[in-house]
């Protein structure tokens, strides 16, 4: 496997990296053809290249091998936050996350919710980016902006968790969950949840959590939920 490594979801039908993906290839790192390349679909496949045609807006591969590399974690994934109102929060979290391992993003409109939309194509391009630099093969799915409504309202096959900050009955997220679920958790906004959004949550499945005793910033909570069910799983 070569140091270098590309993102083509088409690689095996067209055996082309995208225009963006070719204008690194071959302005930034300066390749030519011949020069061994590593390319993943995002969906879980390595292919082991040689470039055919250095061009900058559309290069041409060689798929010489094929190496099918899963995603590290054995459960789905998912976390429902409220984007921030500072975009670059979001950016972050989103790229820490799937360097971390992540199978799904969903962000979501809440009551106190100071940001109603997401630039999609910006995430998209973050989670790419941070794909390749923990040198994974498994892209997150990133969905669009969603009411709370219909978050909750969308079945999941596996536990089902909204931390927040009532002082209502709840476990600590790293006790109540268990190695090999399958997970969804809800984040809420800065100003958290309604208390009507909890009562709704619970009513549909979800269980109270907590993700320790100090008060987290919205992309920290969403970091600390991952990392605990990781580190669980790890165990």
């Amino acid at each position: 496997m070569s140091d270098t490594l590309f993102y083509s979801p088409t690689i095996e039908q067209d055996r082309m990296l995208p225009e963006t993906e070719s204008h690194h290839c071959v302005k930034v790192l300066r390749k030519q053809p011949g020069d061994a390349i590593t390319v993943t679909d995002g969906q879980g496949v390595f292919y082991d290249c040689s470039l055919v045609d250095a061009h900058p807006k559309k290069c041409m591969v060689q798929i010489h091998g094929i190496l099918k590399q899963p995603k590290s974690w054995p459960i789905r994934l998912h976390v429902a936050f409220a984007p921030t109102k500072q975009m670059e929060r979001n950016e972050w979290f989103v790229e820490k996350a799937t360097e971390i391992g992540v199978d799904k993003f969903v962000p979501m409109r809440c009551g106190f919710s100071e940001r109603k939309d997401l630039k999609q194509e910006r995430l998209n391009k973050i989670m790419v980016s941070a794909m390749k630099q923990s040198k994974q093969a498994v892209l997150p799915q990133l969905t669009p902006i969603s009411s709370f409504e219909e978050v909750i309202l969308t079945p999941f096959d596996g536990r089902k968790f909204i931390a927040h900050c009532y002082e209502t009955e709840k476990q600590p997220l790293a006790q109540t969950y268990r190695k090999g679920e399958n997970v969804l958790v809800l984040i809420g906004p800065e100003g958290d949840f309604t208390p009507e959004e909890v009562n709704q949550a619970t009513q549909n499945g979800f269980e109270s959590v907590n993700l320790g005793t100090n008060r987290l910033r919205t992309e920290t909570a969403c970091l600390v939920a991952l990392h605990t069910i990781h580190v669980i799983n790890h165990l």
